[in-house]
């Protein structure tokens, strides 16, 4: 089991604190102006506060997820991965998804934290569209599939690397801590992921189930 260093945590932190920052920032923006305007300032203002909040709010609930011990509790459901992630996609308006909570896994009980580590490939698979596209899932029993779908669809240079923790922690960037964290939770709770492209506009990742 790959232990991580001082480094590799300040890298997941300012990956966290990157995403966080921009919606966090535009409510702080916003109730500045409304310490300036009162109510001059104007609905606008009133729904970009409304909006950034949403969007720190549907990051952080991913974050728990994925990262927190939290999102190994037995309670979490595909239902509650699927309401998460749609709670981000949502307000790009360029991503859809395309499944139901049963097409995630077949196992009547699901594996210690299965959600865990689909909340964190279906954030992977999400990086793969930066056009916009489809995120769908399915499984085969012993496998859960997820396929990202649309123009220019790719994985960044390194991400299989960091699944399977071949990628050196002195090479890690921010943009790939999650793949390497993802790659670590994976292996911690019995799971391997890798992700292929089967063909042009489409990114897989396969997520092989523990045996237990």
């Amino acid at each position: 089991m790959s232990t991580i260093s001082v480094e590799t945590l300040e890298l997941l932190a300012s990956k966290i604190c990157h995403d966080l920052i921009s919606p966090i920032g535009a409510v702080n923006n916003g109730l500045e102006i409304f310490s300036e305007l009162g109510p001059d300032a104007g609905e606008e203002v009133s729904e970009l506060i409304a909006h950034s909040a949403s969007q720190a709010s549907a990051k952080l609930k991913a974050f728990r997820l994925a990262y927190g011990a939290g999102g190994a509790d037995g309670n979490i459901k595909p239902a509650d991965v699927y309401t998460a992630i749609e709670d981000i996609v949502v307000y790009d308006g360029k991503i859809t998804q395309n499944w139901q909570p049963g097409d995630a896994i077949a196992r009547e009980l699901p594996p210690k934290a299965f959600c865990k580590i689909l909340t964190s490939a279906l954030m992977l698979a999400k990086d793969c569209l930066p056009k916009g596209g489809e995120l769908a899932v399915s499984n085969d029993g012993e496998h859960t599939f997820i396929h990202a779908t649309g123009m220019d669809a790719r994985a960044k240079e390194g991400v299989q690397a960091c699944l399977s923790l071949q990628m050196p922690q002195e090479d890690l960037t921010p943009a790939l801590m999650h793949a390497y964290v993802t790659g670590l939770l994976a292996g911690h709770y019995g799971y391997t992921i890798e992700t292929d492209q089967p063909e042009d506009g489409l990114v897989r990742f396969t997520i092989s189930l523990p045996d237990f």
